[in-house]
């Protein structure tokens, strides 16, 4: 099925939005970073490698903005320890070729501790350069377990849960779904693929009868659904990074499969202006990997806090709360060592953090790490999936299955 006009317009004007969007955040980039507030001492430096312009940016934009709203948040009561947190950004476009000297360029401005805030790839590759400079580091909203996997994975964390536990939570709900045949559309990006190399890798509570690719800037991706449609599987999980080709994808899916159960990433869910671009009700039953969960007092003040700055109609994402949990983390390892400037004592002190109740998750999800963890999320209850209404806007968990908290 071709893509038409109209939707092609659509789609254009979603991406037009998208890179006005990155145009707009990020330090050096043209978006206003954080002041200092009431805090008076010496600023602490806190580097942000932020992918504006490239295909991690419909996220990693996102995240950097609600990055830059916790900073100030602090700031206006009282900074840490007295000092204000400063924010230094650069931008690394999700390509490993360009990290080493983002990240490097983040040091020489005196960052103390970073903020990964790319596609997995590219942390992938800021790991050996972390090892380098002596700097620790936070992925918010990386989910890819190899991530903080030796080597090198001394100095790097990540908050959410990995894609290990995707699997876990993906084959349970196949199994009370019934779902024994898995069809597989995915773009060709860099991150994705390291993606489903780790998700797919552990799925064996599944067939998958066909994997299909398009191209991130695809126009039509008709064939691929046809052939994912002579497979016959039970059910089809999308894997993107999201924007025109998550739309694109489940336009087509839900043109030429209707009655196909269908599942995707994170990505559909934590990109609020990706729904209008979809066809009339083409999002309908759609079931993707969510974070947030409105029985979590924290989410719900977080949403407060954050549709107070950002305007009432704003899309809270998973994306904002592991933003803004990623910067409550970094204030507490610096209150932890009793200042900012000693690399090991900030390590170690992001290792001696228990049982921190984040703002995204079940009510009794929480994070905690040590030398050998670097995988903060304690259990499966850190993730939620939610369910497409007709309106193509998340209509509230998926009654079939949600994950435990053990696991």
């Amino acid at each position: 099925m071709a893509i038409s006009r109209g939707t092609t317009a659509r789609l254009a004007a979603g991406l037009a939005v998208l890179v006005l969007a990155a145009a707009g955040c990020g330090g050096k980039n043209g978006g206003d970073e954080p002041t200092d507030g009431t805090a008076k001492g010496e600023p602490i430096i806190i580097g942000m490698d932020e992918d504006s312009t490239g295909p991690g940016a419909s996220y990693s934009t996102i995240a950097g903005k609600t990055i830059r709203l916790a900073v100030q948040d602090i700031n206006d009561k009282g900074g840490v320890l007295g000092r204000p947190l400063r924010l230094v950004v650069e931008n690394d476009e999700s390509d490993p070729t360009k990290v080493p000297a983002t990240l490097q360029k983040l040091q020489s401005q005196g960052a103390k501790i970073l903020l990964l805030q790319s596609g997995s790839a590219a942390i992938m590759q800021a790991k050996s350069v972390l090892s380098q400079i002596g700097l620790p580091a936070i992925a918010p909203t990386g989910v890819t377990a190899t991530l903080v996997d030796p080597p090198n994975n001394e100095l790097i964390y990540m908050l959410a849960n990995t894609t290990a536990d995707w699997s876990k939570v993906y084959c349970g709900a196949f199994e009370a779904a019934n779902v024994k045949r898995l069809g597989v559309l995915t773009d060709d990006t860099a991150t994705i693929a390291a993606l489903n190399k780790a998700l797919l890798g552990e799925m064996d509570c599944v067939e998958v009868v066909a994997t299909e690719k398009g191209a991130t800037n695809a126009s039509d991706l008709s064939a691929q659904v046809a052939r994912l449609k002579n497979a016959k599987p039970d059910a089809v999980l999308v894997t993107s990074v999201g924007g025109a080709f998550e739309v694109l994808a489940q336009n087509t899916l839900a043109a030429q499969m209707k009655d196909t159960l269908r599942f995707s990433l994170a990505s559909i869910g934590n990109q609020p202006d990706s729904w209008k671009l979809a066809n009339p009700g083409a999002l309908e039953g759609l079931v993707f990997m969510g974070s947030l969960s409105t029985d979590n007092p924290r989410t719900r003040e977080l949403i407060d806090f954050l549709k107070e700055k950002n305007g009432k109609d704003y899309e809270v994402t998973a994306y904002d709360a592991q933003a803004w949990d990623a910067v409550q983390l970094v204030k507490l390892a610096i209150e932890k060592a009793g200042g900012p400037d000693d690399p090991k004592k900030l390590n170690e002190a992001i290792q001696s953090i228990k049982g921190y109740q984040p703002t995204f998750g079940q009510p009794s999800f929480t994070i905690s790490f040590s030398a050998e963890k670097h995988l903060g999320a304690d259990g499966l209850c850190g993730l939620t999936l939610i369910e497409f209404g007709a309106d193509n806007r998340p209509k509230g968990p998926w009654p079939t299955y949600q994950p435990p908290c053990e696991g």
